[in-house]
């Protein structure tokens, strides 16, 4: 207790350069388990990206392919799924709610997708959070639209403006389906999800734009107007994917293998927490280079503190001398420089993990509305404290 009382008195008579050392030993710690969690729960809230759903059901290809273009609108599907092999999954008596996805088109670089009003009913995301329509309504005519925040906010749309929906993936003029306009409906709420980023109208809207059409191009001699396309048959003959959810998770790999069997054309029933990992796994590899530059930030915030302490060797000879004339034996000043840091370290510790949390409680709400990750303020992991152990 002498050596520690001892230590802090000689901490106090230099308390300006031990400030600066435990602030810089604070602000390491900081960012280590701060890009900890943050690492942490990017994982988790891509992970949840969607939530809620039992099985994406596609076309047959890969799983990872599935996931990539049904939920974060990558690539484009190798076949379509017919309305009736979607009928005959709805039917099914395992299945509680499915929502129909239909993809290939876009507006000015973002997709369009084409549901029903189910998607804002049963979509989940991020630990089932339902979608939220920040202004309007969901589509109800059928030339209404529902615009992702990240559409509105880039192309400065608000409700009741008009937009003109493109054929395929690039938006030029001889794709546009110019005859035919949608007028914004909705403005949803940010997701941090490709949600933000898609155009949502309804499924027939998708058969009237095309109702003219045939094989990506216009069919010659035949217009068909916005009106007149209201009063034909819009039922969709082909949708690109759908979203499944079960009576019971038990009935899971049993309704999946049913898919995988259908014998009237070729399907895929994926369970996207799975294929979400597996996408994680080739894409994560950038989680690991946060925790390396937070850990050698930390290295470089000890190293401070060490070369603090060394430079104050040299100025306390004197008091080296003192202490060896009044009895203090080699063992004790060893001990005393090592109680000096042991405190700065500790003080730095603390200071680092109060400067988290009020930086979490600050930060919470702008990083969950601004990139749609909930930072949960809860209590230090075992892999934390493991962490912080290893910095003492």
């Amino acid at each position: 207790m002498a050596i520690l009382s001892l230590a802090w008195q000689s901490l106090w008579n230099r308390r300006f350069t031990a400030l600066l050392t435990i602030i810089s030993i604070a602000l390491s710690v900081t960012l280590l388990v701060g890009v900890e969690r943050l690492r942490t729960e990017a994982r988790m809230s891509f992970a949840n990206t969607l939530s809620g759903t039992d099985l994406i059901v596609g076309a047959r290809s890969g799983p990872v392919q599935l996931l990539l273009y049904s939920v974060f609108r990558i690539g484009d599907a190798t076949n379509n799924i017919s309305w009736q092999s979607y009928q005959d999954i709805k039917a099914h008596p395992l299945v509680k709610w499915t929502v129909p996805i239909s993809l290939g088109d876009s507006h000015r670089g973002f997709r369009v997708l084409g549901t029903t009003p189910a998607y804002f009913e049963h979509y989940r995301y991020s630990k089932d959070r339902q979608l939220v329509i920040a202004e309007g309504k969901p589509f109800d005519d059928l030339y209404d639209a529902v615009l992702g925040v990240e559409v509105a906010e880039k192309l400065g749309y608000k409700l009741g403006d008009s937009i003109v929906i493109a054929h395929g993936a690039s938006d030029v003029s001889f794709a546009r389906h110019d005859d035919k306009p949608f007028r914004v409906a909705g403005i949803l709420e940010r997701t941090g999800t490709p949600v933000d980023r898609t155009v949502h109208v309804s499924l027939q809207a998708i058969e009237a734009i095309h109702i003219d059409w045939k094989s990506g191009a216009p069919i010659p001699g035949l217009s068909v107007s916005a009106e007149r396309a209201r009063s034909m048959k819009l039922t969709p003959k082909a949708i690109t994917a759908s979203l499944v959810g079960l009576k019971s998770k038990i009935a899971t790999f049993k309704v999946q293998r049913y898919i995988n069997d259908y014998a009237e054309e070729p399907l895929l029933a994926i369970l996207p927490g799975v294929a979400l990992s597996q996408l994680w796994n080739l894409i994560g590899i950038a989680e690991n280079a946060l925790l390396i530059v937070s850990v050698f930030v930390v290295v470089v915030g000890l190293f401070g503190m060490l070369t603090a302490l060394l430079t104050s060797l040299n100025e306390r000879r004197r008091e080296m001398a003192i202490l060896r004339s009044v009895g203090a034996r080699p063992g004790h000043v060893f001990a005393l420089i090592m109680g000096e840091a042991g405190v700065l370290t500790f003080l730095g510790v603390l200071s680092g993990l109060a400067f988290l949390y009020l930086l979490l409680i600050i930060g919470q709400p702008i990083i969950n509305t601004q990139f749609g990750i909930l930072l949960e303020i809860s209590v230090l992991s075992q892999y934390e404290w493991m962490l912080l152990g290893a910095v003492l």
